[in-house]
């Protein structure tokens, strides 16, 4: 069965890679805009089923894979920053604070139309960041598409005191231990790919 990744993210085409599986990408066109109310979980579960959703027609014989993300600080959900001023408040509202990334994940198998959906937390415990630190981090890595304002592949590590969670990849866009239960479930393990 060929696999549809829903995504445009070079981050999650990456990670994707890591299966050794065959894939095209195709980035569906959704608003991600919050509803009223809507937690950073809740946000993401929501928004990857509508991107699986989205491509359902155009790949009626197909696995997509399609996934979200967004981090909760408090009761405040953090979106992708798009400036790097706005990634410097971000950042700075995230000084010695704890932040919760919920990274959703949708496995559609458009022939049975049966859906697997899980949101996968991981935390993330920043230092106490000098104002000066988080510019030239900014300045540096410019994380401007990342939620949260940071990439941990890269020098984001150093922002952090300490992590906790299950799937470190889910941090940087998709949890592929989760993906890897949901492909077997399917009929594809990865180690028995050819």
């Amino acid at each position: 069965m060929k696999i549809i990744l829903a995504s445009s993210s070079p981050y999650r085409k990456s990670l994707l890679a890591r299966l050794n599986l065959t894939f095209e990408c195709h980035s569906p066109d959704i608003d991600e805009t919050p509803v009223e109310g809507e937690s950073a979980e809740m946000l993401t579960q929501r928004l990857a089923r509508e991107k699986a959703d989205i491509l359902k027609a155009q790949y009626p014989e197909h696995l997509i894979i399609a996934s979200d993300q967004a981090a909760q600080l408090n009761n405040t959900v953090l979106g992708k920053p798009g400036t790097e001023q706005q990634a410097i408040e971000q950042l700075l509202k995230c000084n010695g604070q704890s932040v919760t990334f919920y990274t959703s994940l949708c496995l559609l198998n458009t022939q049975t139309d049966q859906y697997q959906l899980d949101v996968v937390p991981y935390t993330v415990h920043f230092r106490t960041l000098k104002r000066v630190e988080v510019e030239n981090y900014i300045k540096k890595e410019k994380p401007l598409d990342c939620a949260g304002s940071f990439k941990c592949e890269g020098l984001g590590i150093s922002l952090f005191s300490r992590m906790e969670g299950d799937d470190p990849n889910s941090l940087i866009g998709l949890p592929l231990i989760q993906l890897n239960h949901m492909l077997i479930n399917e009929g594809i393990n990865p180690l028995l790919n050819h």
